[in-house]
């Protein structure tokens, strides 16, 4: 079948046609190793660990060590994204190891494990936008500027995203992982304590605390808000939106096209703009929320 698609020939099509056409365009992107991933997930760990050192040092002024913290917090949680859905290699898979390593390392500087972050997206992707089942679902906000009240307020006074997460945990069995959680937070405190008790307050608070709270409400806007407002529609075409970012594709992290990413999770995330493209006059033939696309 022919895989150049207009709008005029997708409305000629059965449903039938139309979901085989729709799975051969999507299937030309998939099974493809993002490497980019790989060493973005690597690479900008490392590049996060060595800030401690440079700043204290004096090699890098706190103020610019600030910055590249903050920018490392942010995008450390994509590639462990990719990770989760086993796009870099599947069980069983020669690189399976490389998978499971840039999930666990890439997340280091969100204070986030890779397993526990894999078990509740799993469960947002089954369920979203369903009010009880969706770990995500208490992102939603009726604006901008309600999701950032609500999402740095929550933080502030009680961690309603880590509750949801636990509650996902506990439903699907998965409740041991927390022991991760409880891991990865007690090096974080140790550190912060270390730096602090050392007289690094300051430095611990503006390449690590800062960071990981201001990367944290990005990464929960973009990821969860943007790409799912009002948070009502359910079902495969109607749960995800496509919509356009004020900071463009690379400044909302690849987000513009997180429907295809919610049709075809096994998509890598740098090629979504190009299945986008082939896909629209389908999606839009499906009554999908393109926004201005």
């Amino acid at each position: 079948m022919d895989q150049v698609v207009n709008s005029a020939g997708v409305e000629t099509m059965t449903d039938e046609q139309l979901d085989v056409l729709e799975r051969q365009i999507a299937g030309k992107y998939m099974r493809i190793v993002p490497w980019g991933a790989v060493a973005w997930g690597i690479g900008n760990c490392l590049v996060f660990i060595a800030l401690f050192p440079l700043v204290l040092l004096g090699v890098l002024p706190l103020w610019l060590g600030f910055v590249a913290a903050t920018a490392c917090v942010a995008l450390s949680y994509l590639p462990s994204h990719e990770a989760q859905h086993n796009i870099i290699a599947g069980k069983g898979r020669p690189l399976r190891w490389l998978n499971e390593l840039v999930g666990h390392v890439s997340t280091i500087p969100l204070v986030y494990p890779y397993r526990v972050l894999r078990a509740t997206h799993m469960e947002h992707h089954a369920h979203t936008n369903n009010p009880e089942l969706d770990p995500d679902y208490d992102v939603c906000a009726k604006s901008s500027w309600d999701f950032l009240v609500k999402n740095v307020r929550g933080r502030l006074v009680g961690g309603q995203r880590d509750d949801a997460y636990g509650n996902a945990l506990a439903r699907t069995g998965q409740s041991g992982l927390l022991i991760d959680a409880v891991a990865y937070n007690t090096v974080f405190l140790l550190i912060m304590f270390t730096m602090a008790w050392s007289g690094y307050a300051i430095e611990a608070a503006l390449l690590w605390w800062l960071p990981k709270h201001i990367a944290t409400t990005y990464i929960s806007y973009y990821l969860s808000w943007a790409p799912h407002h009002p948070g009502e529609a359910q079902g495969r075409y109607r749960d995800t939106r496509a919509f356009r970012s004020r900071l463009g594709n690379l400044g909302s992290m690849g987000m513009q096209y997180h429907i295809i990413h919610h049709l075809y999770p096994r998509i890598p995330l740098s090629l979504t703009p190009a299945a986008y493209r082939d896909l629209k006059p389908i999606l839009e033939r499906k009554g999908c929320d393109l926004g201005a696309l």
